[in-house]
């Protein structure tokens, strides 16, 4: 299992890497490949490896509550 993801959402310009053994979230300076594939997610490319379930959520409270807000593109 990994042990962070690096994430980005709609929306925000920052990257952003999840620690998930020390439970932290910190804003993320790409660097090297980082960088270019920023550059591909600011041109409007989604890049995912290696995750296999993410959904944005308004906040943690509506995730811990098993609650999330379907695309309004999606039904």
């Amino acid at each position: 299992m990994s042990g962070a993801v690096v994430f980005g959402v709609e929306g925000d310009a920052n990257l952003w890497v999840a620690d998930l053994k020390a439970g932290t979230v910190k804003q993320l300076a790409p660097a090297g490949e980082l960088a270019r594939i920023a550059d591909l997610r600011k041109a409007g490319a989604t890049v995912v490896k290696k995750v296999d379930f993410a959904i944005a959520v308004s906040t943690a409270k509506a995730a811990f509550s098993g609650h999330f807000e379907p695309h309004p593109d999606h039904h």
